[in-house]
């Protein structure tokens, strides 16, 4: 990889930041020589301020760091697109991208996954899935060994609501016991891609 540092008078790149795992665009920001290394460095996303003419990681004030997953340039060297994952919103309005627009709008799932995770991970009070991890693996298995009989059930019935009812039920569950584990719901996709003819 070759940036380009000298193409524009101000020595800066556009870096376009993509989530790594729903590739929604997140924000733009630009990066000198010094914010590529510190960058590279840290494993965290980090600027040149145009306004504050300094270097600044994302998410130094907010904690709301953007944890480097890769970085490539385009075919003229002179434009950055980074995958990361972000550690909370990444616009400073709040919204999860500096378009407004929330994380989950293309794939809910991986949002879903991402909130499992949390609650497995800071378990919060009162929270029906934190709970099922307490129950540990055996629990979580059998639960979603009874929401499939009870889509099956459902399935054999003319009642399309309860049918979705229970497919979610049970789809819900099954990234539970994917989360307890430790396997993503990329991990189960690249196996499907795999048997891909």
């Amino acid at each position: 990889m070759n940036p380009d540092f000298k193409k524009y008078a101000d020595g800066l790149i556009p870096a376009i930041i993509q989530d790594a795992e729903t590739n929604i665009v997140l924000m733009l920001g630009f990066m000198n020589e010094d914010a590529f290394k510190k960058t590279l460095e840290l494993k965290q996303v980090t600027f040149y301020s145009r306004s504050q003419k300094r270097l600044w990681t994302k998410g130094e004030e907010s904690g709301n760091f953007l944890q480097l997953n890769s970085i490539s340039i385009d075919c003229d060297n002179d434009t950055f697109l980074i995958k990361a994952k972000p550690a909370g919103v990444v616009c400073h309005t709040g919204a999860d991208t500096c378009w407004n627009e929330k994380n989950i709008s293309t794939d809910f799932l991986l949002h879903l996954q991402a909130v499992i995770n949390e609650r497995k991970n800071s378990p919060p009070e009162k929270s029906y899935t934190s709970s099922l991890f307490e129950k540990g693996i055996n629990k979580i298995a059998q639960k979603v060994g009874e929401e499939a009989t009870e889509l099956v059930i459902e399935a054999k019935d003319n009642d399309d609501d309860k049918f979705k009812s229970e497919a979610a039920d049970l789809l819900f569950h099954y990234l539970v016991l994917l989360s307890a584990k430790n396997v993503s719901l990329s991990d189960v996709i690249a196996v499907l891609k795999s048997r891909e003819k």
